[in-house]
């Protein structure tokens, strides 16, 4: 089954990293991708300020069943990434994490481990706070071999959430 994947990241600090992540999803059968902008386009939509940058989020989210936070050293500071969990969630997106630290960059370097915690992300059946570090799994691109094992992830978080 073809699986449509939003991926959220810290644009400025991991776009790199993200689009290593990124090309090998999309050279796997039954995958396709959203949530990827180009530079260019991203300036354009900030113009818009807030609302803006929202709506665009809401609109790449559609059609989602998975979504994928790619974890960098300043990923969960970012208040667009919380606010893309906080919607994947209310739209019942099976969700994961991968730590990209170890990843380089297009100079060489890699990057300080980040922190998978965002705060709540939403509410469950019984009005209990959900946190996405305490109810998805997260994995290390590197340690556990994201580039042969991304797609099993995403059927499992997909499988999780029902989808």
């Amino acid at each position: 089954m073809a699986r449509h994947v939003f991926f959220s990241f810290h644009y400025e600090n991991d776009v790199w990293r993200a689009n290593i992540v990124r090309n090998s999803w999309v050279t796997k059968p039954n995958s396709e991708k959203a949530g990827f902008i180009d530079k260019a386009e991203f300036e354009e939509i900030k113009k818009g300020g807030e609302i803006a940058i929202k709506r665009w989020i809401d609109n790449q989210l559609y059609g989602t069943s998975v979504t994928v936070v790619l974890i960098g050293s300043d990923t969960s500071n970012r208040p667009y990434v919380k606010y893309e969990l906080e919607k994947s969630y209310s739209r019942g997106n099976g969700m994961l994490g991968i730590f990209i630290n170890r990843i380089k960059d297009n100079y060489g370097n890699t990057s300080s481990k980040g922190d998978e915690y965002f705060g709540e992300i939403g509410k469950d059946s019984s009005g209990g706070a959900v946190y996405f570090s305490t109810k998805y799994k997260t994995y290390d691109w590197i340690d556990d071999d994201g580039y042969n094992n991304l797609g099993k992830w995403v059927e499992e978080a997909a499988r999780n959430a029902g989808k």
